[in-house]
C-alpha cells in the first residue's frame, strides 16, 4: 500500500479501541422463533467452486477438545466489547467447536504461512464493526508471531474512523475502512444520531471512505449488514426515491433489501471500473444476529451454550439479505473474469447461523459507555469468528494456486 513507511515502533494497544468507536448499532431485530424457514442453497450454486473438489462451506460444527488458538490472556489486543472471558462468561465449551467440511479438511490457521503470503502486500476490511470484529480476530491469530504498528496518522488521507496497521518485518499493511453502508450516507434525523435514527443513503454513490483508497490494496474483504435495519431515506441521481421504515406517507415505501441490493450493485460497479485496481475482492456474506425472547433493547438475549443443529433453519429475512448480496456478487464475478479481476465468496451465513452460542451477550462491554449490553450481533474472541480467517487464508491460497504462484502442497 502507498504509505510512507518508517521503522516499526511498539504497537499501541490503546489505538485498537479507536477503530471500534463507531461500532454497529444493535438494531431492532425480530425475535428468533423455531421452526425456521427453508435452508440456503449450497455455496456451489453460488459461484464458489472454482475447480475445488471439496466445498469447504458445506459441513458441520464438531467438538474440538484442543480449544482456541489464543485466549484473552495470550492476546492483549481484544477489546472489551468482545472480551467475554474478561467479564465472566462462565461456560467455555463455545470455544471448543470447529467447522468440519464434508469429505475434506479445513486447514488450521498458520500465522507464519499467512504472513508469508501477504509479504509486501496490503489488505483492507471494508464495512461495519462485524467486519472489524474479523480483523481483530486476525490480529490475535497473528500475535504469537508478530505485532503491528499503528500508522493511521501517516496515511495520506487519514480518517478518524479508519485504521491502518503495519507489520514491518513482512512489509504488510492491514487496514479497516469504516463504511457501514458501502455507499455515501449521512444523518437525517432532526433529533440527532442514535442506534435507530433516520439516515440518508445515496445508493448510486460509493462511500469515499473506501472508494478513494481501495485501488492500493491487494486483498479486499467487504461485509455489511446490520445497519440496513434502521430507518433509511433512499436517494438516486440526487433525488429522493423512497424510504425504508421512515413513517412518511408521502414518500414511496421501499424495502431494506432494495437499499442492500443497490449498495452492493454500486460497490461492485465501482470496483470493476476503477483504474489500476488489481486486487482480489472477497465478499464475506451476511452474519445474522441471534436475539431471542425480545429485541436488543427489550430483554432480548442469546443465552444458548451450544450450536444449533442443522434442523434449525435460517430465518427468511436473514436468507433474503444473503441471497440479495450474492445475486450482485455473481454478476460482478462474471464481469470481473472479463476484466481480469477476481471476486471470491466467503460463504459464512448459514455456518454462523448455527452458532447462537458465540456472541458476547451480556459478557461484553459497550464501546461508548462502560456498561454491559446484550450483544447478539458481534462475536466473542476467541470464538467461531476465528473460522472466518481460516476460510480467508484457505481461499487466498486457492487464488495463488489458480494463478500458479503457489505450490500444490504449500
Amino acid at each position: 500500500m502507498k504509505f510512507h513507511q518508517t521503522n516499526c515502533h511498539k504497537f499501541l494497544v490503546s489505538t485498537l479501541s479507536l477503530i471500534f468507536i463507531t461500532s454497529i448499532p444493535l438494531i431492532l431485530l425480530k425475535n428468533s422463533h423455531p421452526p425456521l424457514s427453508s435452508s440456503l442453497r449450497r455455496s456451489t450454486e453460488l459461484g464458489g467452486g472454482d475447480d475445488d473438489k471439496c466445498d469447504v462451506f458445506s459441513g458441520k460444527w464438531v467438538i474440538y477438545p484442543q480449544g482456541p488458538y489464543y485466549t484473552n490472556e495470550t492476546c492483549p489486543l481484544i477489546i472489551d466489547q468482545h472480551n467475554c472471558m474478561k467479564f465472566g462468561r462462565p461456560d467455555l465449551q463455545f470455544m471448543k467447536w470447529r467447522w468440519k467440511p464434508f469429505g475434506c479438511e479445513l486447514p488450521l490457521f498458520d500465522a507464519t504461512q499467512f504472513l508469508e503470503i501477504v509479504r509486501g502486500k496490503s489488505m483492507a476490511f471494508v464495512g461495519d464493526s462485524v467486519g472489524r470484529n474479523q480483523m481483530q480476530s486476525l490480529l490475535c491469530l497473528l500475535a504469537h508471531v508478530t505485532y503491528a504498528e499503528d500508522i493511521s496518522n501517516k496515511s495520506p488521507s487519514a480518517s478518524i474512523y479508519s485504521t491502518h496497521l503495519f507489520y514491518s518485518e513482512y512489509n504488510f499493511t492491514l487496514s479497516a475502512l469504516w463504511s457501514p453502508f458501502l455507499v455515501k450516507y449521512k444523518d437525517s434525523d432532526p433529533e440527532g444520531h442514535s442506534f435507530n435514527s433516520l439516515m440518508s443513503l445515496y445508493l448510486d454513490e460509493a462511500d469515499e471512505e473506501w472508494a478513494n483508497e481501495i485501488k492500493n490494496f491487494d486483498y479486499v474483504i467487504i461485509s455489511v449488514g446490520q445497519w440496513f435495519f434502521r430507518p433509511l431515506l433512499y436517494y438516486q441521481d440526487g433525488q429522493l426515491i423512497g424510504c425504508h421504515k421512515c413513517n412518511h406517507s408521502n414518500i414511496t415505501s421501499l424495502t431494506r433489501y432494495y437499499g442492500y441490493k443497490m449498495a452492493f450493485q454500486t460497490t461492485f460497479k465501482t470496483l470493476l471500473s476503477l483504474k489500476n485496481y488489481e486486487g482480489v475482492t472477497f465478499l464475506r456474506t451476511f452474519s445474522a444476529a441471534h436475539f431471542e425472547n425480545g429485541d436488543w433493547n427489550n430483554g432480548g438475549s442469546c443465552d444458548r451454550t451450544r450450536p444449533f443443529t442443522k434442523e434449525m433453519k435460517i430465518e427468511e429475512y436473514n436468507k433474503e439479505f444473503y441471497l440479495t448480496q450474492v445475486e450482485e456478487f455473481r454478476k460482478a464475478k462474471v464481469e470481473g473474469i472479463q476484466n481480469g479481476l477476481r471476486f471470491v465468496l466467503i460463504n459464512v451465513t448459514e455456518i454462523m447461523w448455527l452458532r447462537p452460542d458465540g456472541h458476547p451477550n451480556r459478557y461484553g462491554h459497550s464501546m461508548n459507555r462502560n456498561v454491559s449490553v446484550n450483544d447478539c450481533v458481534h462475536w466473542c474472541l476467541p470464538g467461531p469468528i476465528d473460522t472466518w480467517n481460516e476460510f480467508l487464508v484457505y481461499l487466498m491460497k486457492r487464488e495463488l494456486l489458480l494463478r500458479g504462484k503457489l505450490k500444490k502442497n504449500a
